[in-house]
């Protein structure tokens, strides 16, 4: 499992929904994207194979909290050489608990895609199974030309599920089939980044921007190679922490951002390379090198500030 995608599904394996409608969204998503329904001796089973062990141990603790029971939890290996595969399985009451978490419809039958409850449910619970989805069969490539945040369905009908949860989070996404399953991928910088705090991988939202920054800036900085300018290269060492201490600074501060200090942030966000002069005369009405520098600081400060304020990390 690449790095990337092993920190996003450590870190999500700890967010505990608050809602109850989004721990049933996430077990059911979980599931759905897992594995699903077998029958076994005449009885339904409900089943997930997953190959994460925070994962696996996520979704157990998820029907422990709904349903009060103790579910198996086997792990699975076919050779040394393979990773380890972890199964979650629901032997007892497995009908009625697959009618509760959606996984069949009120006529017992198999619901293909996600359930009505799901689909037309809160944007936390539309969060919440995202989630589940991620955990289950979801990756996450670092930033550059094929950076994705993907999600392999197990039928055409989840997929569209699942995208029309990502649109109704108004978060761009692309249902496509590629070697032989149905895929939903987030290909755009800030839609990936986006998605991630929206599922509660808020470490890794600033991993992936710190990642995201660096490969901007170094695009740049390649182009500077054959130069031997110490100060051009930390210009470019320095306009990466500023670009993160913004985004940073926006995280926290939310909508309760000054009209000037966000135009100069979003300008900094938007031209990473830009010398302070030159993202001056970007502004409008223009400003000089030292009005725009007073302006960053001031949203630095005052991020940092509300940071101590709540007790999360600053901007620095």
């Amino acid at each position: 499992m690449p790095a990337l995608t092993q920190a996003v599904k450590d870190e999500l394996a700890t967010v505990r929904p608050r809602l109850q409608s989004s721990v049933i969204a996430e077990a059911c998503a979980m599931f759905r994207f897992s594995g699903g329904l077998e029958i076994s001796n005449g009885r339904i089973v409900i089943q997930g194979e997953l190959n994460h062990t925070g994962a696996a141990r996520h979704l157990w603790d998820l029907v422990h909290q709904l349903y009060n029971i103790q579910p198996e939890l086997l792990t699975t290996s076919s050779s040394p050489r393979q990773t380890n595969r972890y199964v979650v399985r629901i032997t007892q009451n497995g009908e009625r608990i697959a009618r509760r978490l959606g996984l069949l419809d009120t006529h017992g039958r198999l619901v293909r895609g996600l359930p009505t409850s799901i689909v037309g449910g809160s944007k936390a619970d539309a969060a919440a199974a995202w989630r589940g989805a991620f955990l289950a069969r979801g990756s996450l490539l670092e930033p550059g030309r094929n950076a994705a945040l993907e999600v392999v369905c197990p039928s055409l009908e989840a997929a569209y599920a699942l995208g029309g949860l990502a649109r109704r989070m108004e978060i761009p996404y692309r249902a496509r089939e590629s070697r032989g399953a149905h895929r939903v991928d987030i290909r755009e910088g800030d839609s990936i980044a986006e998605m991630l705090t929206r599922m509660g991988a808020n470490d890794s939202v600033l991993r992936w921007e710190e990642l995201r920054v660096e490969r901007e800036v170094h695009g740049s900085a390649n182009r500077l190679a054959n130069f031997d300018d110490a100060n051009m290269r930390r210009s470019a060492d320095a306009a990466v922490v500023a670009v993160i201490r913004v985004k940073r600074a926006f995280e926290i501060l939310g909508d309760d951002i000054p009209d000037n200090l966000r135009e100069a942030g979003e300008f900094r966000i938007r031209y990473p390379e830009d010398s302070l002069n030159l993202l001056g005369e970007r502004l409008n009405p223009p400003a000089t090198k030292d009005a725009v520098a007073g302006r960053l600081r001031r949203l630095n400060t005052m991020a940092d500030r509300r940071a101590e304020e709540l007790g999360v990390p600053s901007t620095l």
